[in-house]
């Protein structure tokens, strides 16, 4: 069984919305920090926001502020992004991640333990 498995994404238009969630197995028991990173092609897969397990206290990219929300249910094991007035840059595939590590929530993929499969996203211009 993966450990995260993402799934929402899709093609859309400038503008439009989205909705990526992320569902966590029992092999991610002990999550401090659950996040969403992306990569776009040629580039660096990149941080686009966090959330602590314990205390809800969120992080996003300064590219992101404003127009996406992360959230968790610990109960149902999610976690989502909500993704509004999406602009073509956004394009790239999406990744749901969690550490159990005490980690900061600006850190890079490199703190992060559990790793989903991707989900694309593609916004049209």
């Amino acid at each position: 069984q993966e450990p995260l498995v993402e799934s929402g994404g899709g093609l859309v238009q400038a503008g439009d919305s989205l909705r990526l969630s992320c569902t966590a197995s029992d092999r991610t028991l002990g999550t401090y920090a659950m996040a969403w990173f992306r990569q776009a092609p040629g580039k660096w897969r990149d941080l686009v926001a966090a959330i602590s397990k314990r205390t809800d206290k969120t992080y996003y990219a300064d590219s992101v502020k404003g127009r996406f929300t992360i959230a968790k249910n610990s109960t149902q094991n999610t976690l989502t992004l909500q993704m509004n007035s999406l602009k073509p840059e956004d394009t790239a595939v999406y990744y749901c991640a969690h550490t159990v590590r005490a980690i900061g929530l600006a850190a890079g993929e490199a703190g992060y333990d559990y790793w989903g499969q991707g989900t694309q996203v593609t916004v049209s211009s």
